[in-house]
Formats: structure tokens, C-alpha cells, sequence
């Protein structure tokens, strides 16, 4: 007999967090979560309550976790988009039809409550958590931006009533063979600065100097370009001071660039990221020392690099700025141990974007999926 509870007490959340770790023990493909930035979500310190409505969801079996889901209103995204959405999430489950009904049945009971009109996910709460779907690379390395799920995820979604809104591809970036590659972007990229009177900030910054100065323009950088893709929302500035400091740890300025004008206004930026997949699996996405030391030494050292932002202002989308982006990767590739970059998430219908890997040699090697249920 499945039971589903709300979940309420601290015994509770402890339960919904760690969940997934006991689900995927032993899986070399899942990545956890930072533990502390998930407990974080039941309590004043999620900045997101402030703009969301959210509910956490457990399904037990004879006193055993077989299930979660957490339901979140978006109510940012409901006003811009004049919708009444409801986004699933955390959705975690046991190969058991039964159950995921019993979860998605409480989910879509509490939004008609809400009054709300339909069902999204896998969504979160802002564009810069885990979302999508695993609908195709399920033998893949997860990165730590993203969540690994089984192959046995997309039929149990399928069979609750929901179909294919989006889906978003994932590729592996390998350097390109064409050894002028380099020379050519590098042209392009000083004839576009010159032209608009842009230059490369931060150079001579500590890191923190120079997230500090250029977070709110990379920011609203982001706002600006990535405001008509799908379920994204504007950030607040206390959304923006905690993906900062949630992120600082692993940040390495080697891997950013931000492009100003004159005044120091960001109009473009590229931000990446060392791969931490490896460094956090074992600890379930405790920092323990030992965990501390393995980010450490990949921040510093790494063998893949996730592709994490990249953005231009419209005004200089045909400016010759994506060079820079190009160069970038390319330059990465050629450096130390890495062997290649992950995209994370391109929806499939962003030609532009995708148009972008056709320099270098890549594999497509993952799908995601959002799906939708009108209640």
C-alpha cells in the first residue's frame, strides 16, 4: 500500500533529500547535488520562496521512501506568461507505475487547488537548475548542472498522462582539426572589439574582485538573452548574490570571459566550468574535506569543462562577438589535460546555438525532455 505525505518535519526533508543518493548507489552515471544546498530548499535561506509557492512530496511503502516530487508555482513566469502553470521537479521513483501515478495524481490535485490550468516538467525554479528529462544517453556521465535519471523514467511519466513539450539535446565538444581555426577567430574577435569600442574585462582581477564587478551586468546579460527561451525567469538580486555564492567555490576566471563597452557595461560573456561529476559522486554531495580537495584539484586541473552560459546582447548578436566564444572553446581544448566540453542543455530548436559546435568535431550523446499534462 502506497502512502503519500507532505513533507513537514526535518525527519522528513532529510528523507526527501537523500532519497536519490540511496536510489542511484552505485550508479557511475549519477551526480548528486551540493547535500547543503538541498536542505537549504525548507528553510528562510531559499530565496525562492519569496517568488514561488512550492510543495514537497513522499511516497512510503511499509515505512520506506519508494518516491518523491516537489510541485513549485513559478508565480515570476505565471505573470510575465499569463499562464497558470504548475512545474514538477525532484521527481525521483521506483520502477513502479502505481507509484508515480499516486505522486503526479497529488501534484496536479494540489495545483487545481491552487488553480492552476496544467502541469511542466522536469522544471525548477529558476533556468539555472537541473531540468529536463534523461530520455537518451542514460551510459553518459552526468554533469553537476544536470540530473541523471533511469531508462525507466520517461514510460513512467508517459504512463501518468503527460507528453513532449521541449526537449533539449546535449553534445561532447572535441577540438576542432582545422589548425587555423585559432588565427581566424582571433582576427574576427579583434576587428569586432575595435569596431564597437569593446574590450575584455577584468584582466588583473582576483576572482572574487571580479565577480563582484561584473555579477549584476553578467546578470542582466543573462535576463536580456535568455529571456524568450523556454521557462525562463528574471533574477532578483538576492537570486543573483546566491547563485554566486553557491558557485564560487568551483568558479576559475580562467574559464570566463566578459566582454564591456566603454563604460564597463557587460554586453557579452562566456562562462564555463571545470566537470566537478567525479570529485562529488562519492560523498553524495557532502563537502567533506576529502570532497573539498578532489573540487580543488579539478577546478585547477581538468579533464572535461561543462559549457555552463554563453550570451550577447541582441544589439551585437551580428557583431563577429561568437567568435570570442569560438576561441574560447577551442583554446581550452588545446590546453592541459582537457579532453573535451560538455554543452549541457541546447533546446533543439535553437539553430543558433547549435550552429555554433559545427567548428569543432561533437557528438549529440544526450536528450532531455519537458513534458506538460493540461489538467
Amino acid at each position: 500500500m502506497i502512502e503519500i505525505t507532505e513533507v513537514k518535519t526535518k525527519k522528513d526533508q532529510k528523507r526527501f533529500v537523500e532519497y536519490p543518493l540511496k536510489l542511484y548507489k552505485g550508479n557511475p552515471y549519477f551526480v548528486p547535488p551540493f547535500y547543503a544546498d538541498e536542505m537549504k530548499m525548507f528553510t528562510d535561506k531559499n530565496i525562492y520562496s519569496k517568488t514561488c509557492d512550492s510543495a514537497f512530496f513522499l511516497a512510503v511503502r511499509d515505512g520506506k521512501v519508494v518516491g518523491r516530487i516537489q510541485a513549485i508555482i513559478q508565480k515570476q513566469y505565471n505573470q510575465i506568461h499569463n499562464e497558470k502553470q504548475v512545474r514538477f521537479t525532484r521527481f525521483d521513483c521506483e520502477n513502479n507505475v502505481e507509484t508515480a501515478k499516486k505522486l503526479f495524481e497529488t501534484v496536479e490535485n494540489w495545483a487545481k487547488a491552487k488553480g492552476m490550468e496544467k502541469v511542466v516538467g522536469p522544471l525548477g525554479y529558476s533556468d539555472l537548475e537541473r531540468e529536463g528529462l534523461l530520455i537518451e544517453g542514460f551510459d553518459e556521465l552526468s554533469t553537476f548542472e544536470e540530473q541523471y535519471s533511469y531508462e525507466y523514467y520517461p514510460k513512467l511519466v508517459e504512463e501518468c498522462g503527460y507528453v513532449k513539450d521541449v526537449d533539449w539535446v546535449e553534445s561532447k565538444i572535441y577540438k576542432s582539426d582545422d589548425p587555423t581555426l585559432v588565427d581566424k577567430v582571433t582576427r574576427i574577435t579583434e576587428y569586432a572589439l575595435k569596431k564597437h569600442n569593446l574590450h575584455i574585462a577584468g584582466k588583473g582581477l582576483t576572482k572574487r574582485k571580479y565577480i563582484e564587478k561584473y555579477k549584476d551586468g553578467i546578470f542582466h546579460c543573462i535576463d536580456e538573452c535568455y529571456k524568450d527561451l523556454y521557462g525562463t525567469v528574471p533574477f532578483t538580486q538576492e537570486m543573483i548574490e546566491q547563485m554566486v555564492e553557491q558557485f564560487m567555490l568551483i568558479l576559475n576566471l580562467k574559464y570566463i570571459m566578459t566582454v564591456c563597452d566603454e563604460n564597463e557595461n557587460v554586453v557579452a560573456f562566456g562562462f564555463c566550468m571545470p566537470s566537478i561529476s567525479k570529485a562529488v559522486q562519492k560523498s553524495g554531495g557532502r563537502l567533506t574535506p576529502c570532497t573539498i580537495i578532489k573540487l580543488l584539484k579539478a577546478v585547477k586541473n581538468p579533464e572535461i569543462i561543462d559549457l555552463a552560459l554563453i550570451g550577447i546582447l541582441p544589439t551585437y548578436r551580428k557583431s563577429g562577438l561568437s567568435a570570442i566564444g569560438i576561441h574560447m572553446i577551442q583554446t581550452m581544448l588545446e590546453e592541459g589535460n582537457v579532453k573535451y566540453c560538455e554543452t549541457n542543455l541546447n533546446l533543439e530548436t535553437n539553430a543558433n546555438i547549435q550552429a555554433q559546435w559545427k567548428h569543432f568535431n561533437s557528438v549529440q550523446h544526450k536528450r532531455r525532455r519537458s513534458y506538460i499534462k493540461n489538467l
